[in-house]
């Protein structure tokens, strides 16, 4: 293949992952977004969330974005584990940064106006600790978002040389 349609079928490849990631934020996003509502700490809430979108990750990852190749054999559970891994660790700096966000950097306190807007405005759960933990959660996607790519890509779904060709 040519170096301008491998490129091209990369750039296919990451824009295909960017709307699976689209989808695996929403879920994660929105599940934590309501358990934080209610009252949940952050760390359990963003760990449920983290949970269900890596089950959407790999549905839509291994169907969409990474298929097999004719010759190469996938066994699903590997794939699966291997892909809770791997978001694994974008889950642990994301958990790292939501810490830094809310203890030491006390990012609820940039949200003071917003949560006292929506308050004003009969949102009275939507105040600024609600509004610094869905803008720290925002935040570290910039980071998570290219490191899951990267990792998925080139370890869970990694695919390997045909063996058979080369002699």
């Amino acid at each position: 293949m040519s170096r301008d349609k491998q490129g091209k079928k990369q750039i296919r490849q990451f824009m295909k992952f960017a709307l699976v990631g689209v989808s695996n934020t929403l879920v994660s996003e929105v599940i934590y977004a309501v358990l934080v509502f209610f009252k949940m700490h952050y760390l359990p809430a963003s760990f449920f969330g983290f949970s269900l979108s890596v089950l959407n990750a790999y549905y839509w990852s291994s169907r969409y974005v990474f298929q097999k190749a004719e010759n190469q054999e996938r066994i699903w559970w590997k794939v699966l584990a291997k892909t809770y891994l791997a978001y694994l660790w974008g889950y642990l700096v994301s958990a790292a940064l939501l810490i830094f966000w809310m203890e030491i950097m006390g990012i609820e306190k940039w949200m003071e106006p917003l949560g006292k807007w929506f308050q004003g405005h009969g949102l009275e759960r939507l105040d600024a600790q609600f509004c610094g933990n869905v803008a720290a959660a925002g935040l570290n996607l910039l980071i998570t978002v290219p490191m899951n790519y990267l990792v998925n890509k080139y370890w869970a779904y990694g695919q390997k040389k045909d063996k058979s060709a080369h002699p």
